[in-house]
């Protein structure tokens, strides 16, 4: 409902010609019973799109489950209809000096159902997403927001209220500006992880439980783990070894993250396995293809199947891909190939090679006569 001064004069036209009011009190009366009467329609008005609108949102689960959402507005509509009777008694009253202050304290005391709001859907968010995660990185997201989201609504809330009453809030702004600058560069690798983290929120390339490859280990160590918690400023993965890397949020999102698990357990194993060249190749390939047969975590199918890869220096090398059920059994599964097939090898006659070098030695060749004279 827009306040405007020629409305306001039409008003004050009116009224100084009712009977009475030619005095200062029953000016004032009518001025009074005016207010009342805006006020009176003014609540009608709203109190009945209000009904209406809680009809229609009370359908939806959200406000279903979180009645206070709607009393939180209605708490917002109830001052927003005192600031416009108080703006028309300012007006009417010549009082305009209090109009800004009205407005001011209109923002104010709307922050505080609009925080209850801003928490109901945050609280709502977290019912919705992070309980389907195991990481605590969105749970201590959710709860950072809900203890600071108040305290920044009330600072916003107090800077508008400033600025309609005429106050420059432009130095405040600008001394936030240059403390939040020093802070950054003071704390850039800090928020850098917590950015991170809040990134890998949204992107979610790995979750806890998933198994991953750890491009920190040492190089003694197992290169592969299970990531066991993913915090704000660092993630922690064991590994096969059962030792715990901490890796910082912000190393992870420079890096290619290769994840063994994240779309299904299913993998496909490859073993690299040479053999003379005088072997049988077809013997070679079915005495391999039975040994991964043997694996009661190998896949059915696809079937396991031998390629040959290349002619090496001194032999042909071949290439076992199996598919197995359980991606943890990769390193068990290339452990078995390797132990099997030596032992099939030996007892079907196949050769597996190495490097060899003939060595030839020629008979020692005399010096001419005289050469040693001439050498002297």
């Amino acid at each position: 409902m827009e306040i405007t001064t020629e409305s306001i004069d039409r008003l004050l036209g009116w009224l100084r010609g009712l009977p009475g009011s030619d005095t200062a009190f029953g000016l004032a009366a009518y001025k009074s019973l005016a207010v009342l009467a805006v006020t009176c329609l003014a609540w009608y008005v709203l109190k009945a799109v209000l009904l209406i609108l809680e009809r229609r949102l009370q359908k939806f689960p959200f406000f279903q489950s979180n009645p206070q959402t709607i009393h939180s507005f209605r708490r917002i509509v109830f001052y927003a209809l005192v600031a416009i009777a108080l703006t028309y008694a300012t007006r009417l009253f010549g009082l305009t000096v209090l109009e800004n202050v009205f407005q001011a304290l209109l923002i104010i005391l709307a922050a505080g159902p609009t925080k209850d709001i801003l928490i109901v859907a945050l609280t709502y968010l977290e019912q919705r997403l992070a309980a389907r995660t195991n990481t605590k990185v969105d749970d201590i997201l959710f709860d950072l927001l809900n203890r600071f989201s108040g305290a920044i609504l009330y600072v916003t809330a107090v800077i508008l209220a400033l600025d309609v009453i005429g106050i420059n809030v432009m130095p405040f702004i600008a001394g936030a500006g240059v403390a939040g600058i020093a802070i950054g560069f003071a704390a850039k690798d800090t928020l850098s992880n917590l950015i991170a983290g809040v990134l890998l929120i949204i992107d979610r390339p790995f979750e806890v439980g998933d198994r991953i490859e750890v491009w920190s280990a040492r190089k003694d160590s197992a290169s592969w783990g299970d990531v066991i918690d993913i915090g704000l400023r660092a993630t922690k993965i064991k590994t096969t070894d059962n030792i715990v890397i901490i890796i910082p949020n912000n190393e992870i999102m420079k890096r290619d993250i290769v994840n063994y698990t994240i779309l299904t357990a299913k993998i496909r194993v490859r073993v690299n396995i040479g053999i003379a060249y005088e072997a049988d190749i077809r013997k070679a390939k079915a005495v391999i293809i039975d040994v991964a047969r043997r694996m009661d975590w190998a896949a059915d199918t696809p079937a396991p199947k031998v390629v040959v890869r290349n002619f090496g220096d001194s032999s042909v090398d071949l290439q076992l891909r199996v598919w197995i059920k359980e991606a943890r059994r990769r390193m068990d599964t290339i452990s078995f190939v390797i132990d099997q097939v030596k032992e099939a090898f030996d007892q079907a006659g196949i050769e597996i090679p190495y490097p060899k070098r003939d060595i030839q030695i020629s008979p020692s060749i005399e010096p001419p006569p005289g050469a040693s004279g001439a050498a002297g």
